[in-house]
């Protein structure tokens, strides 16, 4: 979907993007230095992007152009050094009258599309499971509505079932994910209230840990020999080394078999970045596990391509990083770096969200259905457009060039 103007003329970027006037302008000749030196990593760092949204944007009209040339989004991401996409799964994001709920609608259907894409394009793929029906975190994990009748035994049974379903369905389709996330952000437990992980009888890891455990049964016993489908358990507030402590040390009590610590930082709701590298630190010390940022991103302006307000709209530096491309670049620069220089390669990488999140009419964060199930009701729309690796028509910006780092 191209619109008449983009937003480089408002950036204030000077003349180094005088070039860069349109989506359809050459811009082969475009300043892409930014004094952001390159990021040598380890061999796997992990380097991903989170598209769920792709396929309702293209569904929609959306386009995607690098330097001026309509491209397929996968190949753009994999041509600027991605090499891991992230794809989140609902397990029926509509209501009980069939209306979708919004925010990409990411049924299996959806998630089994962005694996194959991504290997088709030679990346891996990373399946966020989230039990739920529609958005999951710290402030939100309900029940699908067609499990929500069952006694918590029948609860547990069903996190298998499901997760043993999702496993068989991508093998079925060729596509075998080659990591999995078994819950998303998961602070306040998953499926609530039985899987609530605080304010209840003091049994609550008792049950959470049931059902984070039969979860990655599902995942395991669809791994074949051979294979490795390492198990990703994910928090948000990557600065609150207090509420990892808390959380890991439960879960560590009751032996839930995990590979990897997903976290969640965004520099404007989770504090700075000495925080995160501490809680990094501590939490690889005491529980010997590596780590995956599996979320991060940063506005490159805060311009709004449409009605919703942005999720990040305010003014000044964040964390000490500028709000433009320029500070964007140099944010995932030192993200990278700060990862990759974790001692023996226990830093993973970065995976950031929704970098193609165009603000296209009809690809709204919820519809009203969608706002309905989760009790969380504002306006329709894209709240995060203006955090996106892309400019509002589509355009690559130069800050994708940082994941080309070697």
């Amino acid at each position: 979907m191209k619109k008449s103007s983009i937003i480089w003329a408002v950036l204030g970027l000077g003349a180094a993007l005088a070039g860069c006037q349109s989506a359809s302008a050459d811009h082969s000749t475009q300043d892409t230095d930014y004094s952001v030196q390159p990021v040598r990593v380890h061999q796997g760092f992990i380097k991903g992007m989170d598209i769920s949204m792709l396929p309702e944007l293209e569904s929609l009209g959306a386009e995607y152009y690098d330097h001026g040339v309509p491209t397929d989004l996968v190949k753009i991401l994999k041509d600027h050094g991605v090499n891991y996409i992230r794809a989140r799964l609902w397990v029926d994001p509509e209501s009980v009258d069939g209306l979708a709920f919004g925010g990409g609608n990411s049924t299996l259907e959806r998630a089994i599309e962005l694996g194959q894409r991504a290997h088709q394009q030679g990346m891996k793929y990373l399946l966020d499971i989230h039990y739920s029906d529609f958005w999951t975190d710290p402030g939100k994990q309900f029940k699908p509505k067609s499990w929500e009748k069952l006694s918590f035994e029948q609860l547990v049974q069903r996190v298998y079932d499901y997760t043993d379903h999702v496993m068989k369905a991508h093998r079925g389709a060729g596509v075998i994910p080659d990591m999995v996330q078994v819950g998303n952000e998961l602070n306040s437990g998953m499926l609530w209230p039985e899987g609530k992980s605080w304010g209840g009888d003091g049994k609550e890891f008792d049950r959470l840990s049931a059902l984070l455990k039969s979860g990655i049964r599902g995942v395991k016993e669809n791994t074949r020999a051979g294979e490795k489908i390492p198990v990703v358990l994910h928090l948000a507030k990557a600065g609150d080394n207090g509420a990892f402590r808390w959380w890991f040390d439960e879960i560590t009590k009751h032996h839930v078999d995990y590979d990897i610590i997903g976290m969640s930082y965004y520099p404007f709701w989770h504090g700075p970045v000495a925080k995160v590298k501490a809680n990094i630190d501590d939490v690889i010390s005491r529980y010997h596990k590596p780590v995956l940022l599996v979320e991060t991103a940063f506005p490159f302006t805060t311009k709004n391509g449409d009605s919703l307000a942005n999720g990040y709209s305010g003014e000044g530096d964040i964390q000490g990083y500028e709000v433009s491309v320029k500070g964007q670049a140099h944010y995932l620069s030192d993200m990278m770096k700060m990862m990759n220089d974790i001692p023996d390669r226990m830093g993973l990488g970065i995976v950031y969200w929704e970098p193609a999140w165009l603000p296209v009419n009809g690809a709204t964060w919820a519809t009203q259905s969608g706002m309905d199930y989760i009790n969380d009701h504002w306006g329709e729309g894209n709240s995060w457009e203006n955090e996106a690796l892309f400019d509002f028509d589509g355009e690559s910006l130069p800050s994708l060039d940082v994941f080309n780092s070697k």
